[in-house]
């Protein structure tokens, strides 16, 4: 599927998004980076996105014969990746424990209620998703392996990044898929549907902000990893004073 324009309508929601996109990566880069050298942080980001993810892939399966299902492509299923990372991180019975906090069945109420009333605005969530995870996601992905290879404190640790991994896909063409697919619908809708696509755009956002603002245990990584750095630093420090002392 190729688009002949230039991604007008992907630009046009991009523009209108640009405020409180960045305010998510804001949050995204406050909290998740934390993630970077605390896999409790880095699966507590999994879990809070792991069930709209899902909700989407589904929602997708469901109308795969309406425009939502022209989204579907076998590369860009997570629901599996989601789920085997949970388990490296959480253990194969963390599904029994699970109870999803407030922030993301307020998210699921209202998919539901999109898909009940309106379902073609499922597809500002679809687009929007898919593209953080093939754009930021990617990103964070390989600062956590840069940082993790560089902390003295932590072994390597290469494993349990399924959700980013896309194979031997090639990144930017599914992007290119996502964003083709995008503008092909909007040039068979009419424009109150268009305009109702970009307002739902910036609920996304919203949205989003508010599962990653729930994400726990950052403030406790952040003193827990200082003291590692601060605490030997200091050590040296007091055996040089020592040292200089008895000279």
């Amino acid at each position: 599927m190729t688009n002949k324009g230039n991604d007008t309508f992907c630009k046009k929601m991009r523009q209108a998004t640009k405020e409180i996109h960045t305010i998510s990566d804001t949050l995204v880069n406050a909290k998740l980076a934390f993630g970077f050298l605390d896999n409790s942080v880095w699966a507590d980001g999994l879990l809070v996105f792991y069930e709209i993810f899902q909700y989407l892939e589904f929602a997708m399966i469901r109308w795969k014969h309406t425009e939502i299902g022209l989204f579907l492509h076998d590369q860009l299923r997570r629901t599996e990746a989601f789920e085997s990372d949970l388990e490296f991180y959480l253990g194969k019975e963390w599904i029994k424990s699970y109870s999803p906090r407030d922030s993301v069945t307020r998210y699921l109420i209202h998919l539901k209620k999109i898909e009940d009333t309106d379902p073609i605005l499922l597809i500002a969530y679809i687009y929007h998703l898919y593209m953080g995870l093939l754009s930021g996601g990617i990103i964070l992905r390989k600062k956590r392996q840069l940082m993790q290879k560089i902390w003295p404190f932590q072994a390597c640790q290469m494993n349990g990044n399924n959700i980013t991994n896309f194979g031997t896909s090639n990144i930017f063409e599914l992007k290119q898929y996502v964003r083709d697919t995008m503008n092909n619908i909007a040039e068979t809708l009419d424009e109150d549907t268009k305009n109702k696509l970009i307002e739902e755009s910036k609920t996304v956002f919203a949205l989003n902000n508010e599962i990653i603002r729930s994400v726990r245990g950052t403030g406790t990584v952040f003193f827990k990893k200082i003291m590692y750095f601060v605490i030997p630093v200091m050590i040296l420090l007091l055996a040089l004073i020592a040292s200089f002392k008895k000279i």
